[in-house]
């Protein structure tokens, strides 16, 4: 993680000058009585958060706001934004400080990792009421062999979302064998479409992804059932982020998050797009 420099502090205490209230935090009482939360969540993120052909916003992350915003006692503003560098800069500019170029700030995020190191180096930022836990798999189409070792897929088409850690699996793992068969795309979603489109023979992406794409794909993209071999994550919990000031959110929004794993809300959210419940270790 990058530590801020000291032009980025001197712009955040501008913004803040400049901008009185901006970065106010929102508690539970102000969101009841104003009947409004704003909630962040990514731009082009499928299944989780994007755009449908009406412009309107969808997906699992956007269903899931609008039930925490009535579980508040009030209505949900969606707030999309795109992705910036890492996700310690999407907490910035969503839920504590606010971008230097403007925009909304959220009173909740959506789709934080629940991660103690990500915390601790964000501390501006309470991180809580985790919902899911995600991880990888690998698919295929119908005509290629799915749960051959990594490296038998040499000489297939491969693809992977630019810079994220099945880019990296597949160009820089097993010596890199595969490296001249990944192609790289902007999304996972894009990846495993290419793949169900027959654009592509092999790709690695979240399960959230591939399960969702293969509840529209149906045997055009088929799920490896074993292991992934050599791949250096586990998976991991996630959750929802508040400013540090609106830790009575933070401790609402995890009461709310396990009355609705408790209830199936949550199941039942996912399911309408296709992803398999898994539940966050965390809870």
């Amino acid at each position: 993680m990058r530590a801020p420099t000291r032009r980025a502090v001197l712009g955040g205490a501008l913004a803040a000058a400049l901008c009185p209230g901006v970065a106010a935090a929102r508690a539970v009482d102000k969101i009841k009585a104003e009947g409004v939360v704003r909630i962040a969540v990514y731009r082009d993120f499928e299944p989780w958060s994007w755009a449908g052909p009406d412009g309107r916003f969808t997906g699992i992350d956007v269903d899931l706001g609008q039930v925490i915003a009535k579980a508040l006692g009030a209505r949900a503003q969606i707030v999309d934004f795109m992705a910036d560098e890492d996700v310690g800069d999407d907490l910035r500019n969503m839920v504590w400080r606010g971008s230097l170029v403007g925009g909304t700030l959220a009173d909740i995020m959506m789709h934080v990792p629940v991660d103690r190191q990500l915390a601790l180096a964000n501390d501006r930022a309470v991180i809580a009421a985790p919902y899911y836990r995600e991880g990888f798999l690998i698919a295929c189409g119908p005509d290629t062999d799915c749960e051959v070792a990594p490296p038998a897929f040499k000489g297939k088409r491969l693809v992977a979302e630019l810079d994220s850690i099945p880019d990296f699996y597949f160009s820089g793992g097993f010596g890199g064998v595969l490296r001249a068969d990944t192609r790289h795309l902007p999304s996972g979603a894009a990846a495993v479409a290419a793949v169900a489109g027959g654009d592509a023979d092999v790709v690695v992406a979240t399960r959230a992804q591939i399960e969702h794409a293969k509840a529209a794909a149906g045997d055009t993209l088929k799920v490896r059932h074993g292991p992934i071999p050599a791949m250096p994550s586990a998976g991991w919990d996630v959750g929802l982020a508040v400013k540090d000031d609106s830790r009575d959110l933070a401790d609402a929004l995890d009461a709310i998050m396990a009355r609705f794993r408790k209830d199936g809300t949550i199941d039942t959210i996912l399911a309408r797009y296709g992803v398999t419940p898994h539940p966050p270790l965390a809870s």
